[in-house]
């Protein structure tokens, strides 16, 4: 009887470019699929109706995939560290291979399940797959994980990238197990009960084929040449949208750089929003606190507004009478999805105008986004709110007016989200050079009265 490796899919739902795939090949005769359905996940700090049903029928693409391949997809609902190793017994497996997680919820999941794993003698082994580069690839010279942002690029940029892996023609076949049945409910079960909270109509096609289709557009179109003038214009279609494929492992990172890097301005900005996402991702796993601290701690008790606050309301609900705020709050509200300038001008505004916690939004964000993930939606924030590294200056708050302006001069985008003018635009919720000076005011008294620890 050959070896059995299970193939433990989590945020890496394809096949083609797979490094913890292509080692379960390599590794085992045999290699079980398995996705588990955990309902910390699923209903935990942060539920999200939209991720759910993109990732549900993302699951049943790549159950479809497997089995046009000869193997096929074991779903199980429960707790990881319980079920993994039941699992692992029936089968026989030698190990559970996995592509890395970063994030603080899924280091203390793999924890359990390791160890758990271990007790039975089963190998927990973690490959890339995820990122670009890991976390211990990019360190200061003097040792220690980069704070700052240009320094981490210029040495993210040094390191040699790994190949891009095919997916394979063929795999074996499982081996037999009673309760397959149930199995494959679980996933029946899952996509009749999710339903999305935003229009279906306006979430991208899950699955990998369909975002692979997506990258093929991207790779040769003239928005990505036009990339680094017209990436912040939200009147026009000029970013990738392949935020949720990337989030939820569609496309890998390395594959879609391998595919869109090349010369011009445009390209190498794209590479650097790519960048971005590592970064955040190395900078939570080396401070988890961030997913729940402010970088700069001396800002982490602002005297905040509070969060029942009516205003907070308005904002979530597109009701703050600054219209390109509220065309954000409505893109995200009715698609799943804001456009990344977008995301800073709500942000700036919940943040600085409201005098609201970056935590709130981060919440309401983290509720809706097909996209949400929790190190990039936690980076984002706290670098609009002026609170994490790199930050944007306390005193730049954002001119609502100005930015509508700027980035959406025909004013088609709020038009798009905005389309009753009389019910649309309400009064301002408050004057922006007021809100301003209170801002700058609530900013100044923390910096001087509070140290700095980031």
């Amino acid at each position: 009887m050959g070896s059995t490796a299970i193939l433990w899919f989590r945020r890496d739902l394809r096949l083609g470019d797979n490094p913890a795939l292509a080692h379960a090949l390599a590794s085992a005769d045999t290699v079980e699929p398995v996705f588990v359905l955990d309902d910390n996940l699923l209903h935990g700090r942060w539920p999200s109706p939209n991720r759910v049903w993109f990732m549900a029928r993302s699951l049943h693409a790549l159950a479809a995939d497997l089995a046009a391949r000869g193997s096929r997809l074991t779903v199980l609902r429960g707790r990881p560290g319980e079920l993994l190793p039941q699992f692992a017994a029936e089968v026989a497996a030698s190990s559970v291979v996995v592509s890395r997680d970063y994030a603080p919820y899924g280091r203390r999941r793999d924890l359990v399940v390791a160890e758990r794993l271990q007790e039975r003698g089963i190998a927990f082994e973690r490959q890339p797959g995820v990122l670009v580069h890991e976390p211990e690839e990019v360190l200061r010279a003097e040792g220690g994980h980069f704070k700052v942002f240009s320094p981490f690029q210029r040495a993210w940029q040094a390191l040699d990238r790994r190949p891009v892996l095919a997916a394979p023609e063929r795999m074996p076949a499982p081996v037999g197990r009673q309760g397959r049945g149930s199995a494959r409910a679980a996933l029946d079960d899952l996509l009749r009960a999710s339903r999305p909270s935003a229009d279906e109509r306006l979430i991208p096609v899950p699955g990998e084929a369909a975002a692979r289709a997506r990258l093929d557009d991207w790779a040769e179109s003239d928005a990505l040449k036009q990339y680094d003038g017209g990436r912040d214009r939200l009147d026009r279609a000029g970013t990738s949208r392949l935020s949720q494929d990337l989030r939820w492992g569609l496309l890998s990172p390395v594959e879609v750089l391998e595919r869109t890097s090349g010369a011009g301005n445009g390209r190498q900005r794209f590479a650097s929003e790519i960048c971005w996402r590592d970064f955040y991702a190395h900078l939570l796993w080396h401070q988890a606190e961030l997913a729940t601290k402010s970088f700069r701690r001396e800002l982490d008790d602002v005297a905040w507004r509070r969060a029942d606050d009516p205003a907070v309301d308005a904002w979530r609900e597109g009701r703050t009478g600054y219209p390109v705020v509220d065309a954000a709050m409505r893109q995200l509200r009715e698609s799943g999805w804001v456009h990344n300038r977008g995301r800073m001008i709500a942000a700036s505004f919940l943040t600085k105008h409201l005098g609201v916690d970056w935590r709130v939004g981060e919440a309401h964000f983290m509720s809706h986004l097909t996209d949400g993930d929790p190190a990039s939606n936690n980076g984002g924030w706290q670098w609009a709110s002026s609170t994490g590294t790199d930050p944007q200056p306390y005193f730049r708050v954002f001119n609502p007016t100005l930015q509508r302006e700027r980035y959406d001069p025909s004013g088609d985008y709020v038009r798009r989200w905005l389309p009753d003018p009389e019910a649309d635009f309400p009064p301002p919720l408050v004057d922006h050079a007021e809100a301003r000076r209170e801002a700058i005011a609530r900013y100044e008294q923390r910096s001087r009265t509070g140290p700095h620890r980031g």
